[in-house]
């Protein structure tokens, strides 16, 4: 087996996975473009085993720590994407930026629309009549 075809069609993935994380504004296809690109890593180690004819296959066990570790971020990513939306309405990548702490100047000063009462900052007291 050529050794140019996997590594040309790794970085054809891998190029496509740069342009998705850099042109994309949706989060989940944010994450979608990162999987492409630990994809491409994994047929480059498997491709480079294959060629190497290495007797421990150990690009072939690398690739499964790394099919595994991709599983456990797509998932951690995907749950943070949920909650964002969930709590902002869009996974916008762009207007993410509210979600930035607020300089230590700022984070003492009472917020304007919050009540003189005990309720949390940015909660509305609700009434009950």
């Amino acid at each position: 087996m050529h050794l140019a075809y996997p590594a040309v069609l790794a970085a054809l993935l891998f190029c496509v996975g740069v342009y998705g994380v850099l042109a994309r504004r949706n989060a989940i296809l944010v994450l979608m473009s990162v999987e492409l690109m630990l994809n491409a890593v994994n047929l480059n180690l498997v491709a480079f085993d294959v060629w190497l004819r290495d007797t421990l296959h150990a690009g072939q066990a690398l690739t499964l720590f790394t099919i595994a570790v991709a599983a456990a971020e797509i998932g951690i990513g995907l749950a943070i994407v949920l909650m964002v939306h969930r709590n902002r309405g869009t996974a916008d990548v762009d207007r993410l930026r509210d979600t930035a702490e607020r300089p230590e100047s700022l984070a003492g000063a009472p917020d304007a629309d919050a009540s003189a009462d005990d309720t949390p900052h940015g909660e509305k007291a609700e009434a009950t009549a």
